[in-house]
């Protein structure tokens, strides 16, 4: 599933290409016939993000929201410029639009990762697969598949979506949502591990973030939130808006620091070299040497330390 960095990039594609600019909406996979309908042929005024969730206004004062869920995608094609991404690409492939240059007809796909596809041949290229929502203006399309949600709403109705979401460090003030964060971990006994994972506490965290903030913070998973100290907290959140500018600019989840020009460089082009526990079951700690276990909580992976943990 897509975290919060990929949503917040995919949401920058949107503000660079998108807004100002009049829609035409469909939908070829014919799911969302009617929704396309109230916003075809009107302006795209703005895009943002909260967490996973993604939020696009019109002109006409409705907005579309989507959260891509476990298979959701967006495949952008059309004119981009490096404006749109960083300049880091890795062996998989991952924030494909480094170095596109001067403008050209390029195809981007937008999920949990980054994938370049070839060029199109044709504008608008034909749209591949269910296509549940194609945004299209005269020069760049966005080709929605397979939400978890997306849905035409009123102004009332994303303000009552967002009033479900607990704080992103990107999104309104960071004072503010500190103090969310805070209140709503302290109050309960559920485990930390889980709180980080839930979105009306703190958006956009999911299953590789929520594991490297533990580990980076030394942090037991399973302490119950009212016993983690507040300092502790605090730190949390500091390095949750840390890790998520980092994802931002580079469209990679790197949560390893004080690494060397080398270390760093392979990071950035290895994902196995990117993280401190993450999908490393087994493997040595690489701090204490003990091996990362990993256990199914509430039906998800959670990777950490036993030794470094406690």
């Amino acid at each position: 599933m897509p975290e919060g960095h990929s949503v917040h990039r995919i949401a920058r594609q949107f503000s660079l290409h998108f807004v100002g600019k009049r829609i035409t909406a469909s939908s070829p996979q014919g799911r969302f016939a009617a929704g396309a309908a109230e916003l075809d042929g009107h302006v795209m005024v703005d895009a943002k993000a909260v967490g996973k969730q993604m939020f696009l206004e019109f002109d006409n004062g409705l907005w579309l929201r989507v959260h891509l869920g476990l298979y959701g995608a967006w495949d952008f094609a059309g004119d981009f410029t490096s404006d749109a991404a960083s300049n880091v690409l890795d062996s998989r492939g991952e924030d494909s639009l480094t170095s596109i240059g001067a403008p050209r007809v390029a195809r981007l796909r937008m999920s949990e990762q980054e994938t370049a596809a070839p060029d199109a041949d044709t504008f608008p290229p034909e749209p591949i697969g269910a296509v549940r929502v194609r945004l299209l203006t005269d020069d760049t399309v966005a080709d929605l598949r397979g939400p978890t949600a997306c849905e035409v709403l009123t102004p009332d109705q994303v303000q009552v979506a967002i009033d479900k979401l607990g704080p992103d460090p990107l999104i309104g003030s960071p004072r503010v949502g500190e103090e969310r964060f805070v209140a709503a971990v302290r109050k309960t006994s559920t485990p930390i591990g889980l709180l980080l994972m839930d979105q009306s506490v703190v958006s956009g965290i999911g299953n590789v973030y929520r594991a490297e903030l533990l580990f980076r913070a030394r942090l037991d998973p399973h302490k119950p939130g009212k016993d983690v100290p507040d300092e502790t907290v605090r730190a949390l959140w500091k390095d949750w808006t840390k890790l998520l500018k980092i994802g931002v600019q580079t469209g990679q989840m790197m949560t390893m620091d004080g690494l060397s020009k080398k270390q760093y460089a392979a990071a950035l082009a290895s994902r196995e070299d990117r993280h401190w526990v993450y999908h490393r079951t087994g493997e040595p700690c690489r701090v204490c040497g003990t091996p990362i276990v990993m256990e199914l909580v509430a039906g998800r992976k959670l990777y950490y330390c036993p030794k470094d943990q406690i």
